[in-house]
């Protein structure tokens, strides 16, 4: 007779949760009350700290159905500068280090994502003291990342050396992509212990409410006849935005193709002053919306357009792309064709992959999907099919379900 499993206790460390509406907050959030609604206790350490709001501080303690919050205390200098942000990271990790040992038990399952760079070395080591069962949940490789952006930190061999043992040293490991998987080969991690869950948005809430995207075209003085390529989502140093922004100074003369950004990051301020420069009236921003009105936002474009420098391929996959296709848009890839988003592009024929750096191809691309609509709405529709067959939210549900089953201990 098989042994029956006992109640689980999951425990889920980020530094950001709900009710913050950070991409990564976002799916930890859909993670951790999926898990709570299937009877295991499930407790979340995380900051007080929000994303978007230097001056927001949420409460130490929150249960929401069947998940403790457990938000510990931290510094808040933001990410302004590199010291502040270093005394962050440092704030978290002492304090997350020391709430696992409190709440941790022999054979708790930790869930670690990546935020901050290298959590999973002192949680892990917390959890390694606890003998608790460790899964690092990887969205990008620190300190690969920061050596690829040209920010190379100081004691960076130390830094490969002591992230390589604690991913060796985990129960598993999930990577958000197949190449990501081969990075973790590469480092020596045993391949059985190594998993591939890609990231997921909450595509049935997005199709619910997709209803209103033509008022908010209106709203936003967009007419029925404008062609609208969309961003949404923060655009930071890891994405190319030189080559849309080529497109968008050829196609100036073109008074229906738009560019949306909806969002912020690093590179915003940028591309903005780069508008104004180059006098893009094309060019139309923003803010980040909030969660509930995300599907009238994303479902406003014709066409998506994501982005990756193609050193970063391996090191991180953008999430956004399963918001996209869970509205039933078509995406516009702009990174290396071979990369994950390109391939998966060319598996599920849902858009296009150009080369990072080729304005004028894009230009010309944009030209003739905005001269073919119905092309653009056979890509929505193998969109929406990507989403129901490989990428949707119940799909990475139950591969965590099945994953944490594994892990478990018997009773």
């Amino acid at each position: 007779m098989p042994k029956a499993k006992r109640m689980k206790h999951i425990i889920l460390v980020n530094r950001f949760f709900y009710p913050d509406e950070s991409a990564t907050a976002q799916i930890l959030t859909d993670l951790a009350g999926h898990l709570g609604a299937n009877g295991d206790r499930v407790s979340v350490i995380t900051s007080r700290l929000s994303y978007a709001d230097q001056d927001v501080r949420y409460a130490p303690f929150e249960q929401i159905e069947n998940v403790d919050i457990f938000r510990v205390p931290t510094t808040g200098f933001g990410r302004a500068g590199l010291l502040g942000r270093a005394v962050d990271y440092l704030s978290f990790y002492i304090s997350s280090v020391l709430a696992v040992l409190k709440i941790a038990r022999r054979g708790s399952l930790l869930v670690i994502k990546t935020d901050p760079p290298l959590l999973g070395v002192p949680i892990g080591l917390a959890g390694r003291l606890k003998r608790a069962i460790r899964i690092n949940w990887l969205q990008d490789l620190f300190p690969e990342v920061a050596t690829e952006l040209g920010v190379t930190p100081p004691l960076v061999g130390l830094l490969n050396y002591v992230r390589n043992r604690s991913l060796r040293q985990a129960s598993m490991n999930v990577a958000i992509g197949e190449r990501m998987a081969s990075r973790l080969e590469q480092l020596g991690v045993v391949s059985d212990r190594i998993d591939i869950i890609h990231n997921f948005s909450d595509d049935e809430a997005l199709r619910d409410s997709a209803a209103g995207s033509e008022a908010l075209r209106q709203e936003w003085g967009f007419s029925s006849s404008d062609f609208i390529i969309g961003y949404s989502g923060n655009l930071g140093r890891a994405h190319d935005f030189g080559t849309i922004l080529e497109a968008a100074r050829r196609l100036k003369a073109h008074t229906s193709i738009k560019f949306l950004f909806i969002g912020g990051g690093h590179l915003r301020q940028e591309v903005e002053l780069q508008s104004e420069v180059h006098g893009l009236g094309n060019l139309i921003f923003k803010p980040y919306q909030p969660r509930q009105a995300l599907a009238r936002s994303l479902s406003l474009p014709d066409m998506h357009w994501i982005s990756l420098r193609p050193e970063m391929e391996g090191l991180i996959v953008p999430s956004k792309l399963y918001g996209i296709t869970a509205i039933g848009r078509g995406v516009i890839m702009i990174g290396d064709p071979a990369g994950e988003i390109g391939r998966l592009i060319a598996r599920h024929e849902f858009g296009v992959t150009v080369a990072a750096g080729e304005g004028a191809e894009l230009a010309d691309l944009i030209i003739r999907l905005s001269n073919d609509r119905a092309q653009c709405k056979r890509m929505a529709t193998k969109a929406s099919r990507f989403t129901e067959n490989y990428g949707s939210q119940r799909l990475a549900f139950d591969k965590w379900r099945t994953l944490i089953e594994r892990l478990a201990p018997d009773e």
